[in-house]
């Protein structure tokens, strides 16, 4: 078992990033199942230090890719340049070939880089001229994305959200948080080394391990009413919720509410999981997959509060009648 190791790795985290566990965990949570995950929130809550810091704890090979709009696929997944002196095209690769992708500020640029990118985060290839080249393993997109409503934003595609296997908002510090971080920032002398801890065979087996992780039949019905009362909202009683929702989560928000718990219990050292973990999660695997109405957006009403009422609403030990 490797939960020692990981809390090494999240005490070696914290020499340099303040006050951000649940970024933290989630990250780990993600590179962990083999899913991508998606951090929003304003500039400045150390999503990019978080990223890299992390990457080098892990000692996996690191890319950071700065989003802009005239981001071409070319410039992500690489391209084809004449050799003068062979007188042949050779593939350039480009940054994607990495184990962590930092997309920063993935939201600032146009469709096509956005197709290149959800080609590579789902199919774990990218296709250069006629010849597609599979990526390296393990392969984590971490995403950083500003609120869409900042100038200069394009809205991602609902097909490219739903492959990140969560959506974790970063929040703004504690008081005491923020102090530690200013005075330790505003030493100009100050700085940050950190040693690699888990390799990346370590990394397969935490997976391996993971998988035994026992689930009971009755929170795996739990998942699947979480899910379907998203769907249909009326029949769970949720008739004040129902007038905001336009779409319920797809197939993958259930499988990921799996995968998430087994790992949240897993790293809390246990081989089962509780109600608990599928409840601590549910909030990151659910609130980017419900597509909300305007009626949702003029009344102030969010995914996130959706996602709370869901849990407060749903019983855990309600019959499943599988159709």
């Amino acid at each position: 078992m490797h939960q020692e190791k990981i809390a090494e790795v999240i005490q070696e985290v914290k020499k340099v990033v303040v006050g951000q566990d649940k970024m933290v965990n989630r990250l780990l949570i993600g590179l962990f199942t083999n899913g991508h995950i998606l951090l929003e929130g304003v500039p400045g809550l150390a999503k990019t230090l978080t990223v890299n810091t992390l990457a080098k704890v892990l000692h996996l090979d690191f890319n950071r890719i700065q989003f802009t709009p005239d981001l071409l696929p070319s410039d992500l997944i690489g391209t084809m340049i004449y050799n003068q002196q062979t007188a042949n095209f050779e593939v350039k690769k480009g940054p994607i070939f990495a184990n962590v992708i930092l997309a920063d500020e993935v939201n600032r640029s146009p469709a096509k880089v956005q197709s290149a990118l959800l080609e590579a985060m789902q199919e774990k290839q990218v296709t250069i001229g006629e010849t597609t080249f599979s990526l390296d393993r393990p392969f984590l997109v971490l995403a950083t994305q500003n609120p869409v409503d900042q100038e200069g934003t394009y809205p991602l595609p609902e097909a490219q959200v739903d492959r990140f296997m969560m959506k974790v908002h970063i929040d703004y510090p504690s008081k005491a948080d923020e102090l530690e971080v200013m005075r330790r920032m505003s030493n100009m002398q100050y700085t940050s080394e950190v040693k690699a801890i888990l390799s990346k065979q370590d990394i397969f087996d935490i997976r391996n391990e993971i998988n035994s992780v026992k689930l009971a039949e009755p929170l795996e019905n739990y998942i699947i009413e979480l899910v379907f009362a998203t769907r249909f909202p009326q029949q769970y009683g949720l008739k004040d919720e129902a007038k905001y929702i336009m779409f319920g989560v797809s197939p993958r928000a259930s499988i990921n509410l799996n995968l998430a718990s087994k790992a949240i219990a897993y790293m809390d050292g246990r081989d089962y999981v509780l109600p608990e973990d599928i409840k601590e999660i549910a909030e990151d695997v659910l609130n980017h997959r419900i597509l909300l109405n305007y009626e949702a957006e003029a009344d102030g009403v969010d995914t996130r509060s959706l996602v709370r009422t869901l849990l407060e609403k749903v019983p855990i030990n309600k019959a499943v009648t599988l159709k």
